[in-house]
């Protein structure tokens, strides 16, 4: 049997997280009109962060409603999740046009672990980013494991 290499695994899943998207479950038949305005999370920070623009809509506004500034009337959150999406997108997968491959940031997973969390935390504060929020997670805890076990 081959050695898991999970640091190639983290990044699948951080790269879950940034750009892959999630297939909605069709509509019940009958149900058309019940919860028209309704919006399901995605599984794709950078389309979430496009979708929060459209509406704006913070995750833990059932707790609090202090947060809801960093949404309205000025898109703050929107703004950073989508940064924070495309920069992990060049990151984990370098293509020529980014130039960021084979430098000592693209190879550092310590470099990873500090700049995941603020990416993770900033997903879990927008509604529609909540699941590449927990992927993020699940990545860093990868990158952990493999960091812990001297992967390069």
């Amino acid at each position: 049997m081959g050695k898991l290499i999970k640091n190639h695994w983290a990044r699948l899943i951080i790269l879950t997280a940034a750009i892959c998207k999630s297939s909605s479950p069709s509509p019940v038949p009958g149900r058309q009109n019940e919860d028209k305005n309704r919006r399901e999370p995605q599984t794709d920070q950078i389309a979430a962060a496009l979708e929060g623009f459209f509406w704006p809509k913070i995750f833990w506004d059932f707790l609090t409603t202090n947060l809801d500034h960093a949404v309205r009337p000025f898109p703050v959150l929107q703004i950073i999740n989508l940064l924070l999406g495309i920069l992990v997108l060049a990151w984990e997968w370098p293509l020529p046009l980014f130039h960021f491959a084979n430098t000592a940031m693209h190879r550092s997973i310590e470099a990873r672990l500090a700049v995941y969390p603020l990416a993770s935390l900033s997903a879990l504060l927008l509604y529609q980013a909540t699941n590449p929020g927990i992927y993020y997670l699940i990545g860093m805890a990868v990158y952990f494991w493999a960091y812990s076990e001297g992967e390069v």
